[in-house]
């Protein structure tokens, strides 16, 4: 049985689409079996655009990374709202990359790359302004940590770093690591027991 955060997820393939609504803008979905939340998008996926959208109404461009994008809804629903940001994509699992490659098509969604990566170890250090993870819990927390320690040195200086996670999957644990590697966290939202955590690299 495939994981939605393996490689190869050995799973029979099952696509649907499924429709993702932010205020106007809409996105038609092609999901999968072997990939994280193939039903609907993500409550907590959902909630941190929300809250980045919020944060970042569009303005100028920046440079953001999607980590564990599965098949896209994070970064192209903040592409299709900010089309003057440059997004990058990134995923270990192939069914998911292959989602998104063809969701950006459908689209027609121009300012993102999709790039395979395991964490964000394939990106180039101090290059991001924003680092924006659903991270894969079940994965298990050294992967998770290891992708907010991979976010400090891909960020720029005063870039941002937002995750999502639920407070009984980890959130205090994952709270406590961005502090030590950033030495600020914050709540900037929560809804449902989802927490939007953001550290700040000064």
């Amino acid at each position: 049985m495939g994981h939605y955060y393996d490689e190869n997820p050995e799973v029979q393939s099952d696509e649907k689409i499924i429709q993702y609504r932010y205020h106007q803008n809409e996105l038609k979905l092609t999901t999968d079996a072997g990939v994280f939340s193939k039903g609907k998008v993500d409550f907590g996926s959902d909630t941190l655009v929300q809250t980045f959208l919020n944060e970042h109404p569009p303005g100028p461009s920046k440079n953001i990374v999607d980590v564990g994008c599965g098949y896209g809804p994070i970064g192209l629903m903040i592409a299709k709202v900010s089309p003057h940001h440059q997004i990058t994509m990134v995923d270990v699992n192939q069914r998911a990359l292959s989602l998104a490659e063809k969701n950006k098509k459908a689209n027609r969604i121009e300012n993102v790359s999709i790039r395979e990566s395991d964490g964000l170890s394939q990106l180039e250090d101090n290059y991001y302004d924003f680092v924006l993870t659903n991270p894969p819990i079940r994965a298990g927390k050294d992967v998770v940590h290891r992708i907010f320690e991979e976010a400090y040195q891909k960020l720029k200086l005063n870039g941002e770093l937002y995750v999502v996670i639920q407070k009984k999957q980890g959130m205090p644990s994952a709270k406590k690591k961005m502090e030590e590697i950033f030495s600020h966290v914050e709540v900037v939202n929560k809804n449902k027991g989802y927490y939007i955590l953001k550290s700040l690299k000064g």
